[in-house]
């Protein structure tokens, strides 16, 4: 009996999160009720409350797979490279942008992310996330020779920032071919550190 009701439980979750996830992809946090979430994944607004706090929480979630999935995405680049960890950064942060450049992943962790949670939070998720994968493929470089020593936190967070940008700027610009000048731009970017 315990089992099918954390089945249950659980499935609700799943439920509320996917199509809360699918609702602030396409119109943004702030245009999205609670009503509106719990009659998309058919169930109650007291089942959303014995899974999250609110909608806020219902957000954190959402935002945190969403980052996780840019995070895989990332590592999963990197990964394909073998051992040469300038070929390993470069395919992590070119997957970054591309990842990034959805705009329901945009939306989500780039624009509703900060403003939701504040930028303290939203910073916490995205350092736990691809900024840490950051943070380890400049520290590998650094300590390899790649890159010069330096310190690695002020320049992640550089690089980071410029590549959220990017990010943004990709994700609602129509202009032709843009993913690729702005790869072009940060690559040389990144080239300039070696």
């Amino acid at each position: 009996m315990a089992g099918v009701r954390i089945e249950q439980r659980e499935r609700t979750r799943r439920a509320l999160v996917e199509q809360a996830r699918a609702l602030f992809a396409t119109r943004g946090y702030g245009d999205v009720g609670l009503a509106e979430i719990v009659r998309a994944a058919g169930v109650t607004k007291g089942a959303l409350y014995h899974q999250f706090e609110g909608k806020a929480d219902l957000f954190r979630v959402v935002l945190a797979e969403v980052a996780a999935e840019v995070a895989d995405a990332v590592v999963a680049a990197a990964e394909a490279q073998g051992d040469d960890p300038w070929a390993q950064f470069t395919a992590g942060s070119r997957a970054f942008l591309e990842a990034s450049t959805d705009p329901a992943v945009a939306r989500i962790a780039l624009v509703d992310g900060p403003a939701v949670l504040g930028w303290t939070e939203w910073r916490a998720v995205d350092e736990a996330t691809s900024g840490r994968h950051l943070v380890e493929a400049l520290g590998t470089l650094v300590a390899r020779g790649v890159l010069a020593p330096r310190p690695v936190a002020p320049l992640a967070h550089l690089l980071g920032g410029a590549m959220n940008e990017a990010a943004l700027w990709l994700a609602v610009t129509d202009e032709p071919d843009a993913l690729e000048r702005v790869w072009g731009e940060l690559l040389a970017m990144m080239e300039a550190l070696r």
